[in-house]
C-alpha cells in the first residue's frame, strides 16, 4: 500500500465552476516532499471554503484502481489527480476504509473522516453524460481525511494503517448512508468522534 501520486492544485476563474465561477479541483501530480498542515498540504488551494474547507476535508485520496476501472467505464485515460484528489493510492481498498481509520503517510498521520460527494463543479469539470448520477452509483466516492499529526509526505510512501476503529461504517456504506440508507445511518451515528456535519446529514436521512 503506497502512494502513487501526491497532487495539488491553485484555484483560477472558470465560468463552468458553478456560482462561486472558480475551482480549484484541477490537481496536478508534484514531485519532492509536501508539507502536510493542519488544513492540507501545502501548494493546495480550495476555491470554494464554505463547501471544501472544513478541517475534516483536508486532504482527499482516491485509489488508482477505482480509475482503472473508470477508464474501462469511459473509453478513456484518466491521469491522477484528475478527480481532485490530493494523494492517489495503490494497492489500499479507500472504498473499504474505515470512519476513523487513522493511516500514518510519510511522517503525518490522516484519519478517515467520510466519503466525496460530487457537485455541479465535479459534473463540469469532467464533460461525462450524467457524471453526478454516474458517479454516486459505481460507489466509488474516495475518502476524506483530517489531520492528526503534521508532517510531510511523498509519492512512494508507504502506507501504514495504524488504526481500524470498532464500531465503525466503511466509506462505501457511509457513502450510501449519505444518499439515503436509513439503517447504514443509524450506523454511521453510533461512530465516535464524528463532526457536526454527521448530525446535520443525519437529520435530512431520518427526517429528525
Amino acid at each position: 500500500m503506497r502512494i502513487r501520486s501526491v497532487n495539488v492544485g491553485r484555484a483560477v476563474d472558470a465560468e463552468w465552476a458553478g456560482r462561486l465561477k472558480r475551482t480549484a479541483i484541477d490537481k496536478r501530480p508534484v514531485a519532492g516532499r509536501v508539507s502536510v498542515g493542519g488544513n492540507g498540504l501545502a501548494g493546495d488551494e480550495r476555491a470554494d471554503v464554505t463547501h471544501h474547507g472544513h478541517p475534516d476535508q483536508a486532504v482527499y485520496a482516491y485509489a488508482r484502481e477505482d480509475y482503472d476501472w473508470w477508464e474501462s467505464q469511459l473509453g478513456r485515460e484518466l491521469r491522477d489527480g484528475l478527480f481532485g484528489e490530493n494523494l492517489t493510492t495503490v494497492g489500499v481498498d479507500v472504498t473499504g476504509a474505515l470512519l476513523g481509520e487513522r493511516w500514518r503517510v510519510g511522517t503525518a498521520v490522516l484519519e478517515v473522516t467520510g466519503p466525496r460527494t460530487p457537485c455541479a463543479v465535479f459534473r463540469n469539470w469532467m464533460g461525462e453524460p450524467g457524471w453526478v448520477k454516474r458517479f454516486t452509483e459505481a460507489g466509488r466516492p474516495g475518502a476524506y481525511f483530517r489531520v492528526i499529526e503534521t508532517g510531510e509526505l511523498g509519492a512512494g510512501d508507504e502506507i501504514e494503517v495504524l488504526e481500524r476503529p470498532w464500531p465503525s461504517v466503511t466509506i462505501g456504506e457511509a457513502f450510501a448512508a449519505y444518499h439515503g440508507d436509513k439503517e447504514l445511518m443509524r450506523r454511521v451515528l453510533a461512530v465516535p468522534g464524528l463532526g457536526e456535519k454527521w448530525d446535520r446529514i443525519a437529520a435530512r436521512v431520518l427526517g429528525s
